[in-house]
């Protein structure tokens, strides 16, 4: 028992590292935001209050959900939401899942997949959208929890930046002395998950990534089942590394290229 409480310690630190909190700039004015609170209810139907900022857009083609990744928070990721709104035309929201930035609660699996559909359905009903009209953008461990908001939920394209096939994969790379895949609680299957989701699929990835190798990528590219789906390799690009101005221009080309989502028949 020993054994497992200090391993299921160790996994936690690895996989849900603490963004320090004075990273980035909290008061920024330089963008038009509200701040956005946010009940997801998890694991045990217990009620966390999650923190977030909502950029709207004057001219708003597109609607934005941002899953950041690791030891990250929205104050430090001005400049991401800056880009998506000038490129798309886009309003979006940015949230910290439970445990980061002004977020409650201890982070899991369980229930940052909670966090992710609670945040999808805030920004749906604050802009008057359809949770499948809305862009699901991940970055790392936040493309992982995108893929489950999307298979459960649809999107109108999923956007994945150095994201993984399944954790345990990402584990087994860096520790391959350790009997990973039969210990860890934290799996994150975006492999499983990613075959019940049929819509367009954007994937970046660094080809000099050695935390998230390129070809897990690739193996969650190959098994969503989209007919609408493309592949970025971001030449040199390493795991941290910001997505090239490029990549926005190329976003914006293949949401005008795919088809959106054909609206629900209203009930009754």
């Amino acid at each position: 028992m020993a054994v497992n409480v200090i391993l299921s310690t160790i996994e936690r630190s690895l996989v849900y590292p603490a963004p320090p909190f004075d990273r980035g700039n909290w008061e920024t004015r330089w963008i038009d935001r509200e701040d956005a609170s946010i009940t997801s209810v998890g694991p045990g139907r217990q009620s966390q209050r999650l923190h977030g900022w909502f950029c709207p857009h004057p001219r708003q083609r597109h609607v934005v959900l941002y899953s950041h990744g690791q030891s990250e928070h929205v104050a430090s990721l001005v400049s991401v939401v800056v880009r998506l709104q000038d490129a798309l035309d886009a309003s979006g929201l940015l949230d910290d899942d439970r445990g980061d930035g002004k977020s409650t609660g201890r982070p899991t699996e369980a229930g940052c997949i909670a966090d992710g559909l609670a945040a999808l359905q805030w920004l749906a009903e604050r802009t008057g959208r359809l949770p499948e009209e809305i862009v699901l953008v991940g970055r790392s461990l936040g493309g992982a929890v995108s893929v489950a908001v999307a298979a459960t939920r649809g999107s109108r394209a999923l956007v994945l930046e150095n994201t993984f096939s399944r954790l345990t994969d990402v584990a087994a790379y860096r520790f391959p002395w350790a009997p990973v895949r039969r210990v860890m609680h934290e799996r994150y299957d975006s492999i499983q998950r990613i075959r019940h989701y049929e819509g367009p699929l954007l994937q970046l990835h660094g080809t000099r990534d050695r935390i998230v190798p390129a070809k897990f990528a690739r193996e969650l590219f190959a098994a969503c089942p989209s007919e609408q789906k493309r592949f970025i390799a971001h030449r040199g690009g390493k795991h941290h590394d910001p997505a090239p101005l490029e990549f926005y221009t190329q976003l914006n080309r293949f949401l005008a290229e795919t088809a959106p989502p054909v609206p629900l028949p209203a009930a009754g």
